[in-house]
């Protein structure tokens, strides 16, 4: 799906999502993607049983640090792990989890907005 947003100039936006992959700016990505303070890498995560602490290391380490972690968990909403959720918590992050696509979406709004917004987005076909 292509997604349209105006302004953010510097603002790392996601342009669309869909067969496997993101653009994100004017770059494609294939697979799943991990996107803090505006940088863009691959995310080795297919399903939501892949969602760790550990594949999540860059957005704990992140600096200046993300308060808000966006996380698309594919084609529906499925819940964190609760260890995940807790320990992003107990770092004062608070992961929003959500279907990959309102993911995506909510990503954009809230990096316009000028948040401190990281998103862990698995792709979606």
């Amino acid at each position: 799906m292509k997604i349209t947003k105006a302004g953010g100039e510097g603002v790392t936006l996601i342009a669309g999502y869909g067969a496997g992959a993101f653009r994100v700016g004017e770059q494609r990505f294939e697979g799943s993607v991990l996107i803090v303070n505006g940088a863009v890498e691959m995310w080795p995560v297919e399903t939501r049983d892949g969602i760790t602490a550990e594949s999540l290391h860059a957005v704990q380490a992140a600096d200046p640090a993300v308060e808000i972690l966006i996380v698309g968990t594919g084609p529906a909403l499925l819940h964190l792990p609760s260890d995940v959720s807790e320990t992003l918590k107990a770092m004062g992050i608070v992961p929003e989890v959500m279907d990959t696509g309102a993911a995506a979406r909510t990503y954009n709004v809230l990096a316009l907005e000028g948040r401190r917004v990281a998103a862990a987005l698995i792709a979606v076909d």
